[in-house]
């Protein structure tokens, strides 16, 4: 879908992207990170088409955006992180304004307009001067403008940015949907936003791709483990060895037992590179031995863990 081979942007003497290559898999929601001036923005603006590389390309469904601009843009809609609005318009007029620089065909328009205002929940905002709407609805009108052409990816630059945690649960909704249908490349701050919708992350720092890979590989590369918390009732000694019988277990220690109520914790490690989840075995052994699970969590690094540990080298 886009593929971007070893880009460069350089400002005189500095490079503010240095070399960096990745790709983007067609259904995908790829989450861009990196701390501030890392060069996100810089590379999103150059996938849109908006900045020139010095060096490298960018292609959008096989079309290089600087030698064809205009087909690869047509594949791609934009959310920047300040959504390109204009105040005294109303949503409607607004909006078929962005049609007539899409070049919409004015017989699709009513339908794929109608379509987008249902979809980001802004039927009853149309006729609304956008100066007068809220944070949350300014943009959820930024999103429906990406959204006009119908492009295949769309490109989501801090789009919970100012939300309170309502607007930012019912945008993170809205994005979920949106991936039905279209490749989406989500850049945010909100580490939290990016685990719960994205399918891989890039990070990047000082202009290069620092990683990339789904968030529960880069976690078990990161410990060189994987580990799990079990709370269970059942006879602690039993369980455990059954549990280190499970095909990739390393060790099962014992953090809290409670004899009072037979309820007991246990910390599972196991093999990060283990072909099977250690999960499945786990659970099947302890449906099989009739012992409830009170609780079973992952206890592996988060991605903030995760992007603090890469970023800070």
């Amino acid at each position: 879908m886009i593929e971007i081979n070893n880009l460069v942007k350089r400002y005189g003497d500095i490079k503010a992207v240095n070399g960096i290559s990745f790709t983007v898999n067609d259904g995908e929601v790829l989450g861009f990170l990196g701390p501030n001036g890392a060069g996100k923005s810089t590379t999103m603006n150059i996938i849109t088409g908006y900045l020139s590389s010095t060096s490298g390309t960018v292609k959008v469904n096989g079309h290089d955006i600087l030698e064809e601009p205009e087909e690869a843009k047509k594949c791609i809609g934009y959310l920047p992180e300040m959504p390109p609005l204009y105040f005294d318009m109303t949503v409607l007029e607004y909006l078929n304004f962005i049609c007539d620089l899409k070049k919409v065909p004015k017989k699709e328009r009513k339908e794929q307009l109608a379509s987008i205002l249902s979809m980001v929940k802004i039927v009853d905002m149309a006729d609304r001067l956008i100066g007068n709407l809220s944070k949350g609805y300014k943009q959820r009108v930024g999103i429906a403008q990406a959204l006009v052409g119908n492009p295949d990816i769309l490109i989501l630059d801090e789009p919970t940015v100012g939300l309170d945690p309502n607007q930012i649960l019912e945008i993170r909704k809205l994005i979920r949907k949106l991936a039905d249908k279209h490749t989406v490349i989500l850049s945010s701050h909100i580490l939290s936003e990016i685990q719960a919708v994205c399918d891989r992350v890039v990070i990047i720092n000082q202009g290069k791709v620092a990683a990339i890979d789904t968030i529960t590989d880069l976690s078990s590369k990161l410990s060189g483990s994987t580990k799990l918390s079990l709370s269970f009732k059942g006879p602690v000694k039993e369980v455990t060895n059954k549990l280190r019988s499970i095909p990739g277990v390393n060790n099962v220690t014992s953090i809290v037992s409670n004899d009072d109520t037979s309820i007991h914790q246990v910390e599972i490690t196991a093999d990060s590179s283990a072909k099977n989840d250690v999960r499945t075995g786990v659970f099947y052994a302890m449906s099989k031995g009739g012992w409830p699970m009170l609780e079973f969590r992952s206890m592996d690094p988060s991605l903030e863990e995760i992007f603090l540990s890469i970023t800070s080298v």
